[in-house]
């Protein structure tokens, strides 16, 4: 083995690792809907976990990846500890669907047909159909159909580039006694560890030793333990992922751990025993691509089968390895985590999520606000205030994170929620701060002992009344996603309008025949523009929605178009009139 079979090696290891990373990658994201139906399935029970791991492993190409996936769920809480651990066993078991790909390198025949299941053969074809895809089509799902055969096709390249490069390795005398060490199984375990531990990969990992596998000079008894060392080094990922977590994010990588190697421990002992005891001759004979994805297989089910019983075992170990603190401190609630972007489809699952929350509580302080108006409290108003103080925390967190969010490559549907999300959490934001100024004018009132007239007292309750139904139909919309709510929005958001000018125009007359007072009037206009403001938040919502449900962004063409020959702008607007006409002055 001479310097340039060194330098194909390496550069047959980067398109492998390359290859592999850009496949998952677009995998993950072609699958991204998928994604979050698989997670809705985890509360059915221990099965549905299980089956969701293996699936979710499967397609992204790497347990560890879905092992951090799985910690930054239950760092957000949206996953329990219970169901991480299910999901867990499941990742082992799907991580090994990619050493059963790259054993296809090992086929071997000179039928047609066997020869056209060789990477050798279909790998070309792939690539050609992959650049066709990305290069040839502008829709995003041709073009991650493009990056999924080229990432499979530069793995393939890859694997076949480390396995050419290391066949001169059969003759190397060195190679054949460094061999000879790893075949002492503890030595094996800690090789495997190590190896995987850098790469951050047993799926990769178990590619390489499938690729040494070709100089012949490996054996299947030598190849277990190492096999059995990478299930351990994979584990390095998430416990990196759950620093800086909730206890119980730690503990679900703890349980990832510690599954790992009681796993590696008792089916070591097991192999030692039958290897002393029966010296089977299958141990000594060479490993081969098949064997190694065999023997990775047939290790992580018996580990699985072993431990799925004991989940409950593994996960109060997990907590005494990492306890409850003494005494009652409350650990500070992590809203969102940045590892769920790795996974976009679910990270703006999350955030719509935290919107919807954050929708309800600018809600709730604007009706308590304007209940504040008929019957003001000091304890309705520290609670209007903190509900503010929540919405701008929220807004705060999520337009931090959305903006992170859209740097990571999103399939067309995430990346619109995403934009639709961006927008809005704005106007819930400012419909709780407009809530706040509601209340100040309560607080004046009472403070100053402001006391309307009767008619002022009828207008109010009619644009609080109308103010009231708009943001009714706003919320309906956004949590249903109810495009019709959406529609009578801004029909009534001009009704508000057209009442603010009504009122404002009958308190000048009324100021004009000294029956209100200019102190009055500073109060009065103060509702009046929050009443109004609250209801163009709520247009910009529903506007929103109804744009992004068209592919468009545009707010002042998407107004101008309800507004100007819309027969059922028209006939809502006049129903929503009629509805809140003011009393005869």
């Amino acid at each position: 083995m001479d310097i340039f079979d060194v330098l194909s090696l390496i550069g047959g290891l980067c398109l492998f690792l390359f290859g592999m990373n850009t496949m998952g990658s677009a995998l993950e994201k072609a699958a991204g809907n998928g994604l979050k139906s698989l997670l809705g399935k985890l509360t059915t029970g221990k099965i549905a976990g299980f089956l969701t791991g293996m699936g979710v492993t499967a397609v992204m190409q790497s347990s560890s990846a879905t092992t951090v996936m799985v910690v930054g769920f239950v760092n957000s809480r949206i996953m329990t500890l219970r169901q991480a651990i299910n999901v867990i066993m499941g990742a082992n078991v799907g991580t090994t669907v990619t050493a059963w790909i790259l054993s296809l390198s090992g086929i071997e025949g000179d039928s047609l047909f066997v020869n056209l299941l060789k990477p050798t053969s279909f790998s070309p074809i792939l690539a050609l159909i992959g650049i066709v895809f990305y290069m040839g089509f502008k829709d995003n799902k041709k073009k991650d159909i493009g990056v999924i055969l080229l990432g499979f096709a530069t793995l393939m390249f890859g694997m076949n580039a480390m396995s050419s490069a290391v066949e001169g390795l059969r003759e190397v005398e060195a190679f054949r006694n460094m061999l000879v060490m790893f075949s002492n199984p503890i030595l094996g375990v800690l090789v495997g560890a190590v190896m995987t531990a850098i790469i951050q990969s047993s799926s990769a990992s178990v590619g390489i030793l499938q690729a040494l596998s070709s100089t012949g000079q490996i054996s299947v008894g030598t190849s277990i333990p190492i096999i059995m060392g990478q299930n351990i080094g994979t584990c390095v990922t998430a416990m990196l992922s759950s620093v800086g977590t909730n206890r119980n994010a730690r503990r679900a990588s703890v349980v990832h751990l510690s599954f790992n190697i009681i796993g590696t421990v008792i089916m070591l002992t097991l192999f030692c025993i039958v290897k002393s005891v029966f010296d089977l001759p299958v141990f000594t004979q060479e490993a081969s691509e098949v064997s190694i994805a065999v023997a990775h297989t047939a290790f992580n089910i018996a580990c699985t089968a072993l431990l799925f019983p004991a989940t409950g075992l593994l996960e109060k170990l997990s907590m005494k390895l990492i306890p409850e603190p003494k005494g009652d401190v409350k650990e500070e609630k992590i809203e969102i985590d940045e590892r769920l972007m790795h996974t976009p489809a679910l990270a703006v699952q999350r955030c719509h999520d935290l919107t919807i929350k954050m929708a309800k509580i600018s809600e709730d302080a604007l009706r308590k606000a304007m209940f504040a108006l008929e019957d003001y409290t000091p304890e309705l108003a520290e609670m209007v205030r903190k509900q503010e103080s929540k919405a701008d925390h929220y807004e705060d967190i999520l337009g931090s994170y959305l903006v992170k969010l859209n740097t990571f490559p999103m399939n067309d549907a995430d990346s619109h929620e995403s934009a639709k999300l961006l927008h809005m959490i704005g106007d819930f934001e400012r419909i709780s701060d407009h809530a706040v100024n509601l209340l100040e004018s309560a607080e004046e009132i009472k403070e100053k002992k402001i006391a309307f007239s009767e008619p002022a007292q009828r207008e109010l309750k009619v644009l609080s009344e109308a103010t009231d139904e708009i943001v009714f139909y706003t919320m309906k919309a956004f949590l249903n996603n109810d495009l019709e709510a959406a529609a009578q929005v801004e029909p009534l958001e001009q009704v508000v309008d057209d009442l603010k000018e009504q009122l404002r125009s009958r308190h000048i007359k009324r100021l004009q025949k000294g029956e209100c007072s200019i102190e009055v009037g500073f109060v009065w206009a103060d509702l009046l523009n929050n009443f109004e403001r609250v209801s163009d938040h709520c247009s910009n919502i529903a506007g929103c929605m109804i744009e992004m449900a068209h592919d468009a962004m545009d707010m002042h063409e998407y107004l101008n178009k309800i507004k100007h020959g819309n027969p059922a702008f028209q006939e809502q607007y006049t129903r929503f009139s009629q509805k809140y006409a003011l009393p005869v002055a």
